[in-house]
């Protein structure tokens, strides 16, 4: 008797969870409504899109219980899915690459601030070098392509709402430069409530404190804003076959032409659609999103996706060689086709914040890698470590700034004169965190040519013409200040607590 009540109570109980389902989205929409009234007929008929957007991804939210992906059915990607870049390097170049460049055009993800970092505005117009901001580095990057092969490469920006304005403003310093700028922006969703699952705005206002109220949803959103703003379809207008979309804080994302050649050398009805660079597992990438072939498709397993008790796994170096660099080659009528047929399954990413005033939030976002299940005859090329050099902290800033890399045309390269090609190993401490504070302890940055690891922690301060070897931790103690003298040379040393320099 007692399976007949188990069986019974799970059928009311679905029923009751459909139902309240169905309550949830309905109070959704009829609060989305509320707000599209307080909008301007502009806004409205923007905002209006946005929220399409929006209700399908809450619709599948509230489908979607559980893991997103069986732990069971996750196996190694097959071989030929992810070609080494060496392999795409043998191919050469035509004689006309310059043909397929007119086919390309670039697209950089700057919906993202420099809060992080301590800095006002848009992460994109932090100085990096020599007074170069990231924007700067990209438009001399394109510019150079395009005098250098007479091509025609445009450069789109997908802005936020929160970097849109800052941006514009900026755009104006390049009008004399070979490279034609667009911009759109992403879709901009409201923060629900985590209890009520409610959007906790009022009106559509973002200035001020109502800001906390909306969100740029990830950039899974580039392909439903990209045909919204219509720029889609004036780049295939054009003649674009392909985008190459990167994270504009990644100084390795230049345009390769041996990848670019590859995609547009294939036959047309092996047409690769998608190409995402990967690039081999260190211990300091354990969080990267990897590829997986997963119910007969490559998927970008991200791990936000991964059940608690596989985290482990996850992380290993091991089993998940490789990790998603962000850097994406997508082919512009596969989006046109994709949208079109409402076919673009991004898996949903929950993000739970708490506001300042102590509210819990959640945010939904989407992933623009995700969308590599998608696509036809999609595949990973495993890239040199070079072309992921992400800028994400200060401790990234003083790589990039260092005599490690030499700049040509906005491009970085680790210099020549660096015995070994890994990246040293750089931790600074909390009073280096934001970009004012950091650059004050430097009165120049120091020689890091043979570099392995560094670690500064508290209240340090470094001279002119300061040369860092081998491994160096310096240590000052909570109320000690450590001042490393102009000219020092610091081999494998221990600086600690009253200056006391000790071999290491």
């Amino acid at each position: 008797m007692s399976l007949t009540v188990a069986d019974l109570s799970g059928g009311v109980m679905t029923e009751f969870q459909e139902k309240l389902r169905q309550q949830h989205e309905d109070s959704m929409h009829r609060e989305l409504q509320a707000l599209l009234a307080t909008a301007n007929k502009a806004e409205a008929e923007i905002s209006r899109k946005d929220f399409d957007g929006f209700k399908k991804l809450f619709h599948r939210f509230l489908q979607v219980k559980g893991p997103a992906v069986d732990w069971a059915k996750i196996s190694r990607p097959p071989e030929d899915s992810i070609r080494p870049y060496e392999r795409i390097r043998t191919e050469g170049l035509p004689d006309n690459i310059s043909a397929s460049l007119n086919k390309l055009a670039v697209v950089k993800l700057n919906g993202g601030l420099g809060t992080s970092m301590g800095c006002k505005g848009p992460k994109s117009l932090i100085s990096v070098r020599s007074e170069n901001t990231f924007l700067d580095l990209t438009v001399q990057q394109i510019e150079h392509l395009n005098k250098t092969f007479n091509a025609d490469v445009p450069l789109v920006l997908m802005n936020s709402f929160n970097t849109d304005e800052d941006t514009k403003k900026i755009l104006q310093k390049y009008k004399h430069h070979r490279v034609k700028i667009h911009t759109f922006n992403q879709s901009r969703y409201p923060r629900i409530n985590k209890d009520s699952l409610l959007p906790i705005a009022k009106d559509m206002a973002t200035g001020g404190e109502v800001g906390e109220a909306w969100y740029p949803p990830g950039h899974g959103d580039i392909y439903a804003s990209f045909a919204n703003c219509g720029l889609l379809d004036k780049l295939l207008a054009e003649g674009k076959e392909y985008v190459f979309v990167s994270n504009i804080d990644n100084l390795g994302a230049t345009v390769d032409l041996f990848i670019l050649h590859h995609l547009m050398s294939q036959p047309a009805e092996r047409r690769c659609e998608f190409i995402m660079e990967v690039t081999d597992k260190t211990r300091a990438d354990v969080k990267g999103g990897t590829l997986i072939q997963y119910e007969d498709h490559l998927r970008l397993l991200e791990i936000a996706q991964v059940p608690k008790a596989h985290v482990d796994e996850f992380k290993s170096v091991t089993k998940f060689k490789i990790f998603n660099t962000n850097n994406l080659w997508i082919s512009l009528p596969a989006i046109k086709r994709l949208q079109e047929e409402n076919a673009m399954d991004l898996e949903i990413i929950v993000n739970p914040k708490t506001l300042d005033g102590g509210l819990n939030v959640i945010q939904l976002e989407t992933a623009v890698g995700a969308a590599i299940k998608s696509f036809n005859n999609a595949m990973g090329v495993n890239v040199p470590r070079s072309r992921f050099l992400p800028v994400k902290t200060s401790s990234d800033l003083l790589l990039v700034m260092s005599n490690l890399y030499s700049m040509d045309a906005g491009s970085l390269t680790m210099s020549k004169r660096r015995e070994f090609p890994s990246t040293p190993h750089v931790k600074l401490g909390g009073s280096f965190t934001k970009v004012q504070e950091f650059l004050s302890r430097f009165e120049n940055i120091p020689d890091m040519l043979e570099l392995d690891h560094l670690t500064v922690s508290g209240d340090v301060t470094f001279g002119k013409n300061v040369s860092l070897k081998g491994t160096v931790i310096i240590i000052a103690n909570h109320g000690d200040r450590i001042d490393i003298p102009a000219g020092a040379m610091l081999e494998n040393k221990i600086v600690s607590g009253n200056l006391r320099i000790l071999d290491h």
